[in-house]
């Protein structure tokens, strides 16, 4: 299965995209470099969080992003 991007963001907001996604029922996993998280930084995308979600479900779960926004 193919994975893609569908948020790019902080440790603690990638957090709560990835409960709000689950909670309507998309799968998310969390990419984001160890150091990142260790140290809290966030300097030349070091500590960026990125949310994947399976390729089928992208348009939903883009949508379900697009709701909380407004």
């Amino acid at each position: 299965m193919k994975y893609v991007v569908v948020f790019t963001g902080g440790w603690m907001e990638a957090q709560i995209v990835k409960g709000r996604l689950e909670s309507v029922g998309i799968p998310a996993l969390l990419k984001y470099e160890a150091i990142g998280k260790v140290y809290g930084l966030t300097v030349d995308g070091l500590g960026k969080v990125e949310i994947l979600v399976p390729e089928d479900l992208k348009e939903q779960a883009l949508e379900e992003l697009k709701e909380d926004e407004g």
